[in-house]
């Protein structure tokens, strides 16, 4: 059994409208000036602890950019670095107090557990083959590439699943094909004629998962956009207060 994809001129007009629309926004120059770079800087242990906070943290909550999720994300000092969470003896319970008194975060006592694991698990020998792969992405990487480190991280990291795994990604701005599929991506794909009706739940699941990613993907190529600059834009269109540059990304 095979599956055609069909891109009508109506679709690629959907896509380049939105872009069109909004590429002058902060968050859509943001993702042209960093994850279309055809260099980017080795990402550090920190800046991946961060990342993969961060990640956790916009796990079905408000993450906008007046969210308490984006400024605690922005906060300097950044309140959990990596080097004091590295030597904090009693990590989780530091997390959940740290998140529960900076008010407004949703499920802090399951991010603190999951983000505790995930240390505690590099610690004891994981970032040296996490880090390894999250960098092969320094360098331009073919959608294929993506995906496999996305699917690392997925499998190997507590709380992550499909999207948060390409959240991740995008934040540290490695990815310019594989995007976080979220409510709003899914609002728009619904609104502007995806072949199929989209709903969070199945999106959990990853083979479903690359279905629509492979969908998005070659709506974007026939458009002559890239994935990570319409998700960008998407973005904007929903968000009434504009991102700024200096919170678009981890």
């Amino acid at each position: 059994m095979e599956l055609t994809w069909k891109i009508s001129d109506k679709d690629v007009t959907g896509v380049r409208s939105v872009v069109g629309q909004y590429k002058n926004t902060p968050l859509v120059r943001y993702r042209v000036k960093v994850n279309l770079a055809k260099q980017k800087p080795l990402i550090s242990r920190d800046r991946f602890w961060r990342a993969l906070a961060g990640s956790l943290l916009t796990t079905q909550q408000k993450s906008g950019p007046t969210s308490a999720v984006s400024r605690f994300i922005k906060a300097r000092p950044y309140p959990i670095p990596y080097k004091t969470c590295r030597d904090e003896p009693r990590l989780e319970s530091f997390l959940r107090k740290t998140m529960s008194q900076f008010g407004g975060i949703r499920f802090s006592t399951k991010i603190a557990a999951e983000l505790a694991a995930n240390l505690a698990k590099l610690e004891a020998g994981e970032w040296s083959e996490t880090l390894r792969r999250v960098n092969l992405l320094t360098e331009p990487a073919t959608s294929e590439a993506e995906r496999d480190v996305a699917e690392y991280l997925d499998t190997r990291l507590k709380g992550l699943g499909p999207k948060q795994s390409r959240n991740l990604l995008q934040g540290l701005g490695l990815t310019r094909f594989e995007i976080p599929i979220d409510s709003r991506i899914t609002k728009w794909l619904n609104r502007n004629g995806f072949p199929v009706h989209l709903g969070a739940a199945a999106l959990g699941d990853r083979n479903y998962y690359h279905f629509v990613s492979e969908g998005v993907q070659r709506l974007c190529q026939a458009a002559d956009v890239a994935p990570c600059v319409f998700d960008a834009a998407v973005f904007a269109s929903f968000d009434k207060t504009s991102w700024s540059e200096d919170i678009a990304g981890w």
